[in-house]
């Protein structure tokens, strides 16, 4: 393993952006390069960085020949092209999540990897909140025995879904943040795969808005264990609602021992008349904020502080001196995918689907 980087990254928005600052401030990223189709937003974020390298070509950054690694941060329906040219070129990839929103284009990338051996990961940041990775452990450490139950509930407000869906069309509370959860509950029931989805939703909200997209979605899974997963996603709350990201709440039963993460964070609390801004939506100053709910991470005292954070550093290390990292692999991503598909599948029939993953 080399002991330094060339680190490109394709796509400078919210989370291309941390992912350059993050790697620019890596004492062993010795090259930087900044991609994006719209020249001014590549521009922007290069002169921001200080990047090595700017251009609207992917493939020139990829390509590049003080490019050894690279992050694929472009719209979800975007990242079959960049990835496979990066997995071709023969550079790590890692890739926001989920890995695409068609199994098409999730096979593609799979039959890249396996084509050319490149390693790829993915990443579903939630595994690098410190509660989601301690409870991670204690499974390990076999603490809760073996796994019966899982409940888990996310929400936040319609503002933040109404954003992902300036950036993501044909994305929906399932696909683009319920993902992070079904992958959750695979990494805690790994070893054992999903058989069976059942799932309901409500359309209201959304769909007054011009928006085919459930407000409401709550799904059982069944793995091939006996364990039944419920899972549950709410991005209709009021605009206002005071939350910068995601309100999560995930509660494990096993036969020995129970976890139960309250990830909420209402303890947390600021109110200011000044206003706050939010993370993820411009020109959306709340003067309530519950603090430590944004999804990413948080810029405190000259540095950033998070999940997305912790899961680039890591990463970054990772390529520099080969240390085993906890990123959600390929094949967990593309079972993550096919149970999100089903739940929609599921919630738009009312069947129940069977899966073969």
């Amino acid at each position: 393993m080399s002991k330094t980087a060339g680190i490109a990254v394709i796509g400078s928005g919210r989370i291309g952006s941390l992912r350059a600052i993050m790697s620019r401030q890596h004492p062993g990223v010795t090259f930087l390069a900044v991609a994006d189709k719209q020249r001014h937003k590549a521009d922007i974020l290069a002169q921001k960085v200080g990047a090595d390298f700017v251009t609207t070509d992917n493939l020139a950054a990829i390509n590049h020949p003080r490019t050894t690694a690279v992050f694929v941060s472009t719209p979800e329906h975007d990242h079959r092209e960049a990835i496979i040219q990066a997995l071709e070129a023969g550079k790590p990839v890692l890739v926001e999540k989920p890995l695409s929103f068609s199994v098409e284009d999730a096979d593609a990338i799979v039959a890249a990897a396996k084509r050319t051996g490149t390693e790829i990961r993915v990443g579903y940041s939630r595994r690098h909140e410190r509660r989601w990775m301690l409870a991670k452990e204690q499974i390990l450490q076999g603490r809760v025995g073996e796994i019966i139950g899982i409940q888990q509930r996310v929400y936040n407000s319609r503002a933040q879904l109404l954003e992902i869906l300036k950036r993501a069309p044909t994305a929906t509370a399932v696909n683009d943040v319920l993902t992070y959860y079904v992958d959750m509950a695979c990494w805690y029931l790994e070893g054992h795969k999903p058989v069976e989805v059942v799932a309901r939703e409500q359309k209201r909200i959304f769909k007054s808005m011009g928006h085919d997209v459930g407000d409401v979605t709550w799904a059982i899974v069944t793995f091939d264990n006996g364990c039944v997963v419920n899972l549950g996603v709410c991005y209709a709350f009021p605009s206002k609602y005071p939350s910068g990201g995601q309100s999560a709440r995930f509660e494990i039963m096993g036969t020995e021992g129970v976890i139960l993460l309250d990830a909420d964070n209402k303890d947390s609390l600021l109110y200011t008349d000044k206003g706050f801004p939010h993370a993820y939506v411009p020109d959306h100053d709340v003067t309530l904020m519950f603090l430590q709910t944004t999804s990413a991470s948080d810029y405190a005292v000259g540095d950033y502080w998070g999940a997305v954070a912790s899961e680039t550093r890591s990463w970054l290390d990772h390529l520099m001196t080969g240390r085993p990292v906890p990123h959600t692999t390929l094949e967990e991503a593309r079972t993550t995918l096919a149970v999100t598909q089903a739940i929609e599948e599921s919630a738009r029939t009312g069947k129940t689907i069977k899966l073969n993953v």
